[in-house]
């Protein structure tokens, strides 16, 4: 059965052909594990054209889910036996029965649903009948009659007691730039299950900040290159 990090890595088709004992704790998936894992950081910090590493990361997808990549004509074959022997530990599922299915739907019937604006409603007074004009107008007078006491100082300017100090700005970088790259990189991984989508996007968002960093840099060398210009 492959293991639970070699499957978040993205690499369960190397414990599907693996001769290691099918046991907890052994010494030899510690190992694998940790190999894969740096093979996996490599692909992440590798530049976004490389070649080599273009080809690394399709792998990748296709070890990742093989039943979307099966029809690949170089590694459908290899795909197709990775299914199999995934298929191979899967056991017989339990065969339902009419009672069973009964059993669920009353259990969904007797689920209380949460409607927010429904139990908001509920608690009005008013939702079966509505209140007698007599009161209806009192409630109006209370609500926007004003008092003395109240409206002395309402509409009017508030001075500080104080002066307050002008706030600086100059070290806000405005745009949360990590926050932009993690949602584009997650918003490229749609239509891949949860444990591959989030491999794949950990890759695209190192690969972005590593692009903003050489952009980062590129742009301090020609401010260098200006501020050196305009020096006499």
């Amino acid at each position: 059965m492959p293991r639970k990090a070699m499957q978040e890595l993205g690499f369960q088709a190397c414990c599907l052909r693996c001769d290691a004992p099918d046991e907890v704790g052994v010494a030899r998936c510690s190992t694998c594990i940790q190999h894969h894992r740096n093979v996996r950081e490599t692909i992440a910090s590798a530049p976004p054209d490389d070649p080599l590493y273009q080809l690394a990361k399709e792998i990748m997808a296709m070890a990742a889910e093989p039943h979307r990549y099966d029809h690949d004509e170089v590694h459908g074959q290899s795909l197709i036996e990775q299914q199999r022997l995934a298929g191979q530990l899967v056991g017989t599922p339990i065969k339902r029965t009419e009672h069973d299915v009964a059993m669920v739907f009353q259990a969904q019937r007797e689920v209380e649903k949460s409607n927010a604006l429904r139990d908001i409603g509920n608690q009005n007074p008013w939702k079966d009948a509505p209140m007698e004009a007599k009161e209806a107008k009192q409630m109006g007078t209370e609500t926007w009659m004003l008092g003395s006491s109240q409206d002395q100082h309402y509409g009017a300017r508030t001075i500080p007691s104080k002066p307050i100090e002008k706030v600086d700005r100059s070290e806000r970088i405005g745009e949360d730039t990590a926050l932009t790259d993690r949602v584009h990189a997650a918003a490229g991984q749609d239509g891949m299950e949860e444990d591959v989508a989030k491999i794949f996007e950990d890759i695209e968002f190192k690969q972005r900040q590593s692009k903003r960093e050489d952009l980062k840099s590129a742009m301090e060398e020609v401010k260098e290159l200006v501020d050196d210009d305009l020096e006499f």
